[in-house]
């Protein structure tokens, strides 16, 4: 058994990145294979979130960790990346024998084999069902920001470099849950 893993949240200037871990039955591949499971990259918003209860309801095993602005800040982006995984693999609690990472990086601390594949999300379904949770999650939690922080427009960049957030940053200038390790152009 196969344990995927992947993040979402790597490149925004706010808000946690999270990490997501899956473990897929065969049967579970093969459906969501079909029912089109890729990189969330490459599917809509709405048809992540569809995956997502998809996968919820057929009870497949995953776990997810976020690390915090403050974590980010702290670590650097890529540490809080790795350290997030870790966690999300360890919570899984062995149920699988074999890691597989999307990306370049290893994640430390982990007494499984591994293997880091870049583009593994488009294809390892395991690691595509990971990409999708991970995405999910911090998507969510991005609209709930929106709530807390108006202004900035979270529910909509969800926290990434664009133009309104830039505008939003110079009027405003950064909230709580902005990366002050990253650099914010205000």
């Amino acid at each position: 058994m196969i344990a995927g893993v992947d993040e979402a949240g790597r490149g925004p200037l706010a808000g946690p990145v999270m990490a997501a871990a899956v473990v897929l039955e065969q049967e579970q591949k093969d459906e969501l294979v079909r029912a089109g499971l890729t990189d969330s990259k490459k599917l809509s918003p709405r048809r992540r979130e569809k995956l997502f209860c998809q996968m919820v309801e057929m009870g497949v095993l995953w776990k997810a960790q976020a690390a915090s602005h403050s974590r980010i800040d702290r670590m650097n982006i890529l540490q809080a990346s790795l350290w997030a995984m870790s966690r999300s693999v360890k919570a899984l609690d062995g149920h699988f024998t074999r890691v597989i990472v999307d990306g370049t990086c290893l994640i430390p601390g982990l007494d499984h084999e591994q293997e880091a594949l870049p583009r593994a999300d488009l294809n390892v379904p395991e690691v595509a069902a990971a990409s999708v949770f991970a995405k999910v999650l911090r998507d969510r939690a991005m609209i709930v920001m929106d709530r807390v922080y108006p202004g900035y427009g979270f529910a909509g960049h969800k926290g990434y470099p664009t133009k309104a957030h830039f505008s939003a940053l110079q009027e405003l200038g950064p909230c709580p849950i902005h990366r002050r390790s990253f650099n914010l152009h205000c």
